[in-house]
């Protein structure tokens, strides 16, 4: 099957019943016990920074961790699944002092899922396995001053950013992944870097994929970390026509579904939502059981708030197995017909009908 093949038959899936994505990665790494010699492998032994921690280069030095990690989500029912790319940025990687592998991790973490949805699509045609290439936040914010004492200082410029995210995605575009996953969002400037990066790219003749953002509310105040509410967000970035847009990370089920209500009000596309298993206990670790995450992601489905459930921090192949068999023969949610008006946001929302 073709990419744009794989890409009509997501839109058309879409239409038909709730997608399910792929659950935590970071959680599933951290069980394996890895050691410094696993992130180094053959191609970085000699490297001069200390690399343990840095997960997304796993794809180059143990691309088997990737692939099983990878197999065990789409065997617990996952329809999509996220290349192992959160951090695969130049700005990122640069703490690790790794920015010149930027394009090999994620050529090759695209690769290493694409090789595994395909031969899951072959295994069970009537259940296609697609892959997001995922885009993650960087560790610097173009909204928000990096000096208390200087409201205009910035670690990092527009430009900068852009071509940050534009590497990757050409790598990302490159290994075959099916659709681009902008996640957890914190800055919204950003995500607009990545937008153009995005719409650029097709501009310059590169194959028009799938664009999916997920913003991050990180906290009760229902904002984003750079101060934007749930419908300023979206009036923010619906420019960019995205194939999904919702939420992720920072908030369990719980505390996230009156955030997620209020963005299937107003987007007129699909809503997707992948929280975290429940907030983390004093030692950091997640306590929500798979049973506990399926019943309130089942809820949210038969309300018709959502098309798209996974999860996020915490969340497990068992958390995801559950959350799929919750949501078989659920119908998906509608997309609303909003009246046409013009709409603009700062820190809120303005609407002018």
């Amino acid at each position: 099957m073709s990419r744009a093949q794989r890409i009509e038959k997501l839109h058309q899936i879409a239409k038909e019943r709730v997608l399910v994505l792929d659950g935590s990665w970071g959680v599933m790494i951290q069980k394996r016990g890895l050691v410094e010699a696993d992130y180094r492998g053959e191609r970085f032994a000699g490297h001069n920074s200390e690399l343990k921690g840095n997960n997304d280069l796993l794809c180059i030095t143990r691309p088997d961790i990737i692939a099983d990690l990878h197999d065990q989500y789409y065997a617990a029912g996952a329809d999509i699944s996220e290349t192992n790319t959160f951090s695969a940025t130049t700005i990122a990687q640069a703490d690790y002092e790794c920015g010149e592998a930027v394009y090999d991790i994620n050529f090759q973490g695209a690769k290493i899922a694409r090789e595994v949805a395909d031969r899951w699509s072959a295994k069970e045609p009537h259940k296609p396995r697609f892959v997001a290439g995922s885009v993650g936040p960087l560790n610097k914010m173009l909204s928000m001053s990096s000096d208390v004492n200087d409201p205009g200082a910035r670690l990092v410029t527009f430009e900068e950013v852009y071509q940050a995210y534009r590497e990757q995605m050409i790598a990302l575009h490159d290994g075959g992944v099916d659709l681009f996953l902008i996640e957890t969002i914190t800055d919204t400037l950003n995500c607009k870097a990545a937008i153009k990066a995005i719409l650029d790219l097709q501009d310059e003749g590169y194959q028009p994929l799938p664009i999916w953002i997920s913003g991050t509310i990180t906290d009760r105040s229902g904002r984003t970390l750079s101060g934007q509410t749930v419908e300023a967000f979206w009036n923010s970035v619906k420019h960019a026509k995205p194939f999904a847009i919702g939420l992720n990370c920072a908030l369990g089920a719980d505390l996230m579904r009156p955030h997620i209500a209020e963005l299937s009000r107003v987007a007129d596309t699909l809503v997707s939502a992948y929280p975290n298993a429940g907030l983390p206990n004093a030692m950091g670790e997640y306590d929500e059981q798979p049973h506990q995450t399926a019943h309130e992601l089942h809820e949210w489905a038969e309300r018709g708030l959502v098309n798209i459930l996974g999860g996020c921090c915490g969340t497990t192949p068992d958390h995801i197995a559950h959350v799929a068999e919750a949501v078989k023969g659920v119908r998906p949610r509608q997309i609303p017909e909003r009246p046409t008006a013009m709409r603009l946001s700062g820190l809120e929302p303005f609407e002018l009908a």
